[in-house]
């Protein structure tokens, strides 16, 4: 494919090249010159937004995706705005004081009418939950500018007109509007040749070894047949209460930071984030689940103090974030991840669970209100490319088959969690229903496989570590 043509970008665009006879409209003079009236703008809410970014950490993250630099009209407001983002991309904390360092040592903080005023900006807002509201008002405002600037462009060039033709004045009408939206709406489509080009150098590198996998799940079997999990996958997993399916998705978390070094976030909607942190320490160092809920003095033996202080010191820097706020709704958990994604190179999103997350808005249906979670998560992987892993209720169904096995119909309030999915894994636990059928063991069932085939992988349970396991070599996988 190296050998390959590639597009000639050297050629003239047909909206601008014409020749002897082209003309372009004199824009020299700035915006300032093509408005007879103020320009539309909204002080106030420029100001809201700012003083709301001060405030909170999430508001940057929305805020930051929602509008640019350029859409504030007053310049003060876009160098205030610039700093908080350069403070906000650093992963540097973001308030009035840090701001005006920052701004003074850029020689800027009078210009934007120093401290008084960043404090000013805070003072003003009430809370930093409406940011997001007075940002859609200031990129609003700037569409209309935009819209103004460009239509009195047009009207130059009708003017400027003479001995051109009148379709080269319309060409360069249809650029002045384009070039007004081009920043507006992103250019998500692509011509077939590059992405045909993209698909076989994959192709290639898969036969060659040398592919890039997706995030290791930590399980041998499923990481062979669904090559990790993949970015932009929506990945389920599945069961009834008390199956696994917690830790399950604690063990992909697991994997992935803490052996793989890849920057993971769990957004625990169930457990504390103490007893989060409890289940990932015993799952790494052995030490069971009981004693370090007990604590006596026969269970935490001198030796296991010392194996609990060797994973304390090992964890100092390690890249796995929980989070454990209550109500969280799927603003709070989009912002987070953007933020992450921003500072800290997000690579795996695991949310446990599905049903426990609040829309923070009243819906027609529970039903309803999933399915949008669901869509929004599948959205949200695709935006940030990562795999988000979702947690999720299995209806009772399970337990009137025989066999209590789990099935996709299962899947609790929203058959769209199945549509949106990517990848859907079910937890299932014979032993849970009869303590001789397997004990120790569960199967993970691969129900739904976008990109492959679905399979069953047999796992050990440790319960009392809560984690899974590969099953010995030698396991007979039972038919």
């Amino acid at each position: 494919m190296a050998n390959g043509k590639s597009w000639d970008s050297s050629r003239p665009h047909s909206t601008g090249d014409f020749g002897s006879g082209a003309f372009k409209a004199d824009t020299s003079a700035g915006n300032a010159t093509l408005f007879d009236r103020v320009p539309p703008h909204d002080d106030d809410a420029e100001m809201a937004v700012l003083g709301g970014m001060l405030m909170s950490k999430d508001a940057i993250g929305e805020v930051s995706q929602m509008i640019e630099v350029s859409d504030f009209y007053q310049p003060k407001h876009q160098t205030i705005y610039e700093a908080i983002v350069t403070l906000f991309s650093a992963s540097e904390p973001v308030d009035a004081v840090l701001v005006a360092n920052a701004l003074l040592k850029d020689g800027d903080l009078e210009k934007v009418g120093g401290v008084d005023y960043l404090h000013s900006l805070v003072a003003a807002v009430p809370t930093a939950a409406n940011a997001t509201y007075y940002a859609q008002i200031v990129h609003q405002r700037a569409i209309l500018r935009n819209v103004i600037a460009a239509g009195t462009k047009i009207a130059q060039l009708g003017y400027s007109a003479e001995g051109s033709q009148a379709e080269d004045v319309v060409n360069l009408a249809q650029s002045e509007v384009y070039e007004m939206s081009v920043g507006k709406v992103r250019q998500d489509y692509e011509a077939i040749g590059p992405v045909v080009h993209d698909a076989l150098d994959q192709l290639d590198a898969l036969q060659t070894g040398t592919v890039e996998k997706g995030v290791p799940t930590g399980f041998q079997g499923i990481d062979d047949e669904t090559q990790g999990l993949q970015p932009g996958q929506m990945i389920v997993v599945a069961g009834r209460p008390a199956m696994g399916k917690s830790t399950l998705g604690v063990d992909f978390a697991r994997s992935a930071a803490l052996h793989n070094n890849l920057t993971t976030v769990i957004f625990s909607l169930e457990m504390s984030k103490t007893e989060l942190a409890q289940r990932i320490i015993a799952a790494e160092t052995g030490v069971p689940l009981v004693a370090l809920r007990r604590a006596d003095n026969d269970s935490l033996t001198a030796e296991r103090w010392n194996t609990l202080n060797n994973f304390w010191a090992a964890m100092q820097n390690a890249p796995l974030f929980l989070d454990d706020s209550p109500n969280m709704s799927l603003m709070e958990i989009r912002a987070k991840c953007r933020r992450l994604k921003q500072t800290n190179d997000l690579k795996l999103v695991v949310i446990d669970y599905l049903q426990l997350m609040s829309s923070g808005k009243q819906e027609e249906s529970r039903q309803q209100e999933v399915s949008g979670f669901s869509r929004a998560l599948k959205l949200l992987a695709k935006e940030l490319e990562v795999p988000v892993v979702a947690l999720s209720q299995l209806n009772r169904g399970p337990e009137m088959r025989n066999d209590k096995k789990p099935q996709l119909s299962d899947l609790r309030e929203s058959g769209s969690i199945e549509q949106d999915a990517d990848v859907v894994f079910l937890v299932h636990r014979p032993d849970f229903y009869n303590e001789d059928d397997r004990p120790g063991e569960a199967d993970i069932i691969l129900a739904k496989h976008r990109n492959g085939k679905t399979g069953t992988f047999p796992l050990a349970f440790r319960g009392d570590v809560s984690r899974f396991q590969d099953m010995p070599q030698d396991y007979n996988q039972p038919v």
